[in-house]
């Protein structure tokens, strides 16, 4: 496509970056960014409406998105870029334009259709963090970006007069919205665009002269239902004939075509180039038709490669159906949606894009329609495709994996025409791995539900309420696995009036180290009600573990809290466990308690009991390893540095102290855990006035 440089101004552009917290304000923090940038660039004209738009957009972000916002502006000297991501995988909320204009009174959800109706150019994002909304506004004295070259080349030939209806070049594909990926009739675009087409007009214009300046003309007929389209022309006599001379060109199917010559009497020498001149363009037009079919078939092999490694990424429900769509639109259609199919009911519209998001609220609307409503829910084929024809135009495939129905993929038809057999292919294709994906997002749903459960089984549903002492635990799970952990905590009231804190971790995870941690916390249960010593407990333990034989271990930190005087006595009993650490009101902490055998390794252990006095405000704080060996890089959190988080903490709430300790560890490292996190707490309230918790205590713990 032609292109004209004088439009273009050789200025360097600006980009920015802004991360900032969802709250009220983020909006006055983005438009002082863009204001500044627009008067460097000298493009204050633009300012009203890249402020505005910019505005609405972050606003949506913070009350729909509710999470940290990723603001990137570029400036040039042509247009400006602005983008607003969020952490939100949902669809875009999609005011239905048709209602807001009913309702002109609206205060609220007009934000879109702003972006609609002002942006030169604004679309949505998604990806495994979230979804970024763009757009992006042209000076106004200048022309569109494809003004230039939207003009349908004229073909003459021998100084004739006519036209052709244009075919589409491969310039014009590029420039429609990615199309020339999939779908795109390049065979005959390339050859109108390069020899092919003086060929064609040389032709014409040798038969034409040949002939005595006849009218001679070449027509194509693509085969995609518009019939005949006129490539080249020649000629300016006027002959009336009852029966012009046709010669068809001997194309291979499905395409067709004709060169006619318009002359009451045809000359030999003239009938004779015409016919080898046919034959010649027929010839040219099927090895192009080869080569684009060629390059037609890398493309799709490319973009379904590129698509199937898209969806094998994504293993949430979410995600995967909010990122479907945007696979298909706008190679493959206008738009798209995905239905599933919930306990054998009829599909159910989860997700869907339009190539314009405005209009996505009419495709849901059209799809619900009783006469598309049957044709969905009959998509029971695989491999196959059903049509819509009630106020859409389209195609559903159903999405099938092992027999099951899970829903079904509806696509709308390419801008300007209709499905060919080999787009038709691909849709089918990717609609069988869409399937897949879902399929795999759905049994990996699963096996976290199952991993969850497990998990919360293995944990004390809510610490109890004891007078005199405040219990508080945190627990995260080592991120990215489906395995259940090993690290477990309880609190046991024992038959003396006395509490047990427990604080474990079974070597491994999965299902066997489940079972270990099930075995050790029900042994453990029921040798506190039959009021045991604490040493005993353990060494009844460390057999039934030696006995098990599983090669599997388990290290335990054991206290006895004895709440019942002005100071807390708690007897800590270690078992290859880490040393607790006692956070004392005036600021220092002290590890405590005597190192001991983990249970499971040896015959007979060794386990010694130490007396802590905590004092009113004292706390007590259990951790596992997953809070000292914390990974950044070579780095580990460390013991000295869980001293450095706790020392600050003296005097606050149990609650506060270890919800402070997980934040820590968490914001040590960007890397996610690669050990499960937990953290048991015990503070002495006996004789202590209420704390006030100051607001930033609780913001602070929150994160």
């Amino acid at each position: 496509m032609a292109t004209n440089a004088t439009h273009r101004l050789p200025e360097p552009r600006t980009e920015r970056r802004l991360r900032l917290r969802a709250n009220r304000h983020a909006p006055a923090a983005v438009r002082t960014m863009i204001r500044q940038m627009l008067d460097e660039a000298q493009l204050v004209e633009m300012a009203d409406d890249v402020l505005l738009l910019a505005t609405e957009l972050t606003t949506n972000a913070v009350l729909h998105a509710g999470t940290d916002l990723d603001v990137t502006v570029d400036v040039d000297a042509t247009r400006v870029h602005v983008a607003v991501a969020d952490g939100y995988r949902g669809e875009l909320p999609v005011l239905d334009t048709t209602s807001a204009m009913r309702r002109p009174l609206l205060s609220h959800g007009r934000g879109l259709i702003l972006v609609d109706r002002i942006a030169t150019r604004w679309g949505v994002v998604h990806d495994n963090s979230g979804k970024s909304v763009w757009f992006d506004i042209r000076r106004s004295d200048l022309p569109p970006d494809n003004a230039p070259g939207s003009k349908r080349p004229t073909h003459t030939a021998r100084g004739g007069p006519a036209q052709r209806d244009a075919l589409r070049t491969r310039d014009d594909l590029a420039a429609d919205d990615g199309a020339v990926l999939v779908g795109a009739d390049t065979w005959l675009g390339t050859a109108v665009a390069s020899d092919l087409a003086q060929f064609a007009m040389q032709l014409v214009g040798e038969v034409s002269a040949a002939a005595g300046e006849a009218v001679v003309e070449l027509v194509l007929d693509r085969a995609d239902g518009r019939g005949d389209v006129e490539v080249a022309r020649a000629g300016t006599a006027n002959n009336d004939t009852d029966e012009p001379v046709r010669i068809p060109l001997p194309l291979a199917p499905p395409a067709g075509g004709m060169l006619t010559v318009r002359m009451r009497t045809v000359p030999t020498h003239a009938l004779q180039i015409a016919t080898l001149g046919a034959h010649a363009f027929a010839v040219m037009v099927d090895n192009d038709r080869l080569r684009a079919a060629d390059l037609r078939r890398r493309a799709e092999v490319a973009f379904i490669t590129g698509a199937s490694d898209l969806l094998a990424q994504s293993l949430e429900i979410d995600l995967t159906m909010a990122l479907v769509p945007r696979l298909f639109v706008p190679r493959l259609g206008e738009w798209c949606a995905v239905l599933r199919c919930f306990d054998d009911g009829p599909p159910v519209v989860v997700s869907a894009t339009h190539a314009r998001e405005a209009q996505t609220v009419a495709v849901r609307r059209a799809l619900d329609l009783a006469p598309n409503k049957r044709v969905l829910a009959d998509a029971r084929n695989p491999g196959q495709h059903s049509t819509l024809s009630t106020a859409l135009d389209g195609v559903a495939v159903p999405l099938i994996v092992r027999g099951q129905r899970l829903g079904v993929l509806s696509v709308g038809r390419p801008r300007g025409r209709r499905h060919d057999a080999d787009e038709l292919a691909v849709i089918v294709d990717l609609a069988r791995r869409t399937a897949l994906a879902l399929d795999n997002a759905q049994l990996h749903e699963e096996r976290r539900a199952a991993t969850d459960t497990l998990q919360q089984a293995l944990l004390p549903p809510a610490l109890p309420r004891v007078e005199g002492v405040r219990f508080a635990a945190e627990y995260i799970p080592a991120i990215g696995t489906f395995d259940v952990g090993g690290d477990f905590y309880d609190v046991l009231e024992m038959p003396d009036g006395r509490w047990l804190m427990v604080l474990g971790d079974v070597s491994g995870k999965g299902v066997a180290a489940a079972a270990v941690t099930g075995l050790v916390r029900n042994v453990m249960r029921v040798l506190v009600r039959e009021g045991r010593p604490v040493p005993e407990i353990l060494v009844r333990i460390n057999e039934e573990l030696a006995e098990q034989g599983s090669g599997r271990f388990a290290t335990l930190a054991v206290a006895a809290v004895d709440a019942g005087g002005p100071t807390v006595r708690a007897e800590v009993f270690l078992a290859g466990h880490e040393r607790p650490i006692v956070v004392r009101t005036s600021g220092a902490t002290e590890s405590v308690g005597h190192n001991g055998s983990a249970l499971g390794l040896l015959p007979r252990i060794t386990i010694v009991g130490a007396d802590v006095v905590l004092s009113p405000g004292d706390t007590l704080v259990f951790f596992t390893d997953g809070v000292t060996e914390r990974r950044r890089g070579d780095e580990l959190f460390g013991l000295d540095r869980t001293h450095e988080v706790l020392a600050p903490l003296a005097g606050h709430d149990a609650d506060i102290v270890a919800a402070r300790l997980r934040s820590a560890t968490m914001a040590f490292s960007p890397e996610t855990p690669r050990d499960d996190i937990a953290i048991l707490t015990m503070r002495n309230e006996i004789s202590m006035p209420d704390r006030p918790v100051a607001t930033g205590d609780v913001a602070e713990a929150a994160r």
